[in-house]
């Protein structure tokens, strides 16, 4: 990960040092921000127990990482009772709305290459991406955490991509159209939670550059030639 460590090393330790995570201020944003992770893992839980019906020969695989993504989500929870901050969970329910509804329709209509994208691409390296930004300014309980899951959403971003590059031929199509359909929402998700994640010292522009590093890396270790993948990610780059 060295992008990670580039980050860690431009850091304003200033601005870092002068976080309060006891404020008002501080809690009420993470108050979202924490839901969000945590609705984030409770929604790849239950993809994956879907992506297990949808894919039998793989189903041990998935129910495993099914149960990961629950364990995660219980470390959350408690970094958000370490703060005595009580997540928003219906915020973050809305948050995921799109993304969830468009995963629900994927499946129901079989279409297993677009659940993957959705859930082992997409929403892998969105919070891939954000707990890269996070752990440097977290406090030390949320830190230890989140450095434990990151390294686990590695593998789960990795079952994506070895099924979709194995899968690559007949998959382009689908994957080129589901990129169509749910990247601007990623973009729409940074916009709505910008603000939030300022307070918590995440600065919109690394997120956004993270998430690109770790999704176009993806795309590339699928089968994307690189002006596909500039291609596909202008369809995220339009809506900003």
């Amino acid at each position: 990960m060295p992008q990670l460590v580039d980050q860690i090393e431009e850091l304003d330790f200033a601005k870092i040092e002068e976080l309060d995570f006891a404020s008002e201020t501080y809690k009420d944003a993470y108050s979202r921000i924490n839901a969000i992770v945590i609705e984030g893992e409770q929604e790849a839980h239950e993809n994956y127990i879907t992506l297990a019906q949808l894919l039998p020969a793989k189903e041990k695989e998935l129910i495993s990482l099914s149960k990961m993504e629950s364990r995660h989500k219980k470390g959350f929870e408690a970094c958000g009772r370490n703060l005595k901050v009580t997540p928003d969970l219906e915020f973050a329910k809305k948050f995921f709305l799109g993304l969830h509804d468009n995963f629900q329709t994927a499946a129901k209509e079989g279409k297993v290459v677009t659940c993957l994208l959705i859930q082992s691409l997409i929403i892998e390296c969105f919070a891939i991406a954000a707990y890269n930004i996070y752990i440097p300014v977290a406090d030390d309980f949320a830190r230890k955490i989140t450095e434990g899951v990151v390294k686990e959403e590695y593998s789960h971003l990795n079952f994506g991509e070895v099924w979709l590059q194995e899968n690559f031929t007949e998959s382009k199509t689908e994957l080129e159209e589901a990129n169509r359909q749910n990247l601007p929402l990623v973009w729409k998700m940074l916009n709505q939670v910008a603000d939030d994640a300022k307070v918590l010292a995440m600065e919109k522009d690394a997120l956004v550059e993270d998430f690109m590093i770790q999704y176009g890396e993806a795309l590339s270790n699928i089968g994307f030639t690189t002006r596909d993948i500039m291609r596909l990610s202008a369809y995220g780059l339009a809506t900003v």
